[in-house]
């Protein structure tokens, strides 16, 4: 699988990681596309996190990541499986808040992300239940701890 990755950063954050660590921990959660895939990774600010999640979501205030995949109108061929806009001082506040690494969370909500433009998604409990531990195998394999062990805070609500 080839993977094309753009990194927007547009953050005034210290601690954003590197542009290898985001590609490795995308193609990680890729593991088994056969095609090639491009995929941008937008790095923002709270105020622009919570303007996409009041006009995406209509849900009032930033989040951590946000998903926006792409589908191109047939018969037009696209590698882009779409964006993710992950928001960097909600990510180092929740790892702070978590007790967590901040590299393992950063790892976890690009996983998480890229799950979401494949089509996974935590809806309903079954659904959620897949989706965790798909996430759990690919964050075990990059070496991290699993980020859903008991007592470890929920990375998102489930609607």
């Amino acid at each position: 699988m080839r993977l094309e990755l753009e990194v927007q950063r547009v953050s005034e954050a210290a601690e954003l990681p590197t542009d290898p660590d985001l590609r490795h921990w995308a193609a990680a959660a890729l593991a088994g596309q056969r095609a090639p895939v491009a995929l941008v990774i937008r790095i923002v600010d709270e105020a622009e996190s919570a303007a996409l999640n009041r006009d995406y979501r209509h849900r009032e205030g930033p989040t951590n990541v946000l998903s926006f995949p792409f589908v191109a109108p047939p018969p037009v061929p696209s590698p882009l499986l779409g964006d993710l806009v992950i928001c960097a001082p909600l990510v180092v506040r929740e790892a702070d808040e978590q007790g967590k690494a901040l590299p393992a969370h950063w790892a976890h909500l690009v996983v998480h992300g890229v799950l979401h433009l494949l089509g996974h998604d935590h809806l309903n409990e079954p659904d959620a239940e897949r989706m965790e531990a798909l996430e759990r195998r690919i964050l075990a394999g990059l070496g991290y701890p699993d980020p859903y062990a008991p007592g470890a805070p929920a990375l998102l609500s489930p609607t």
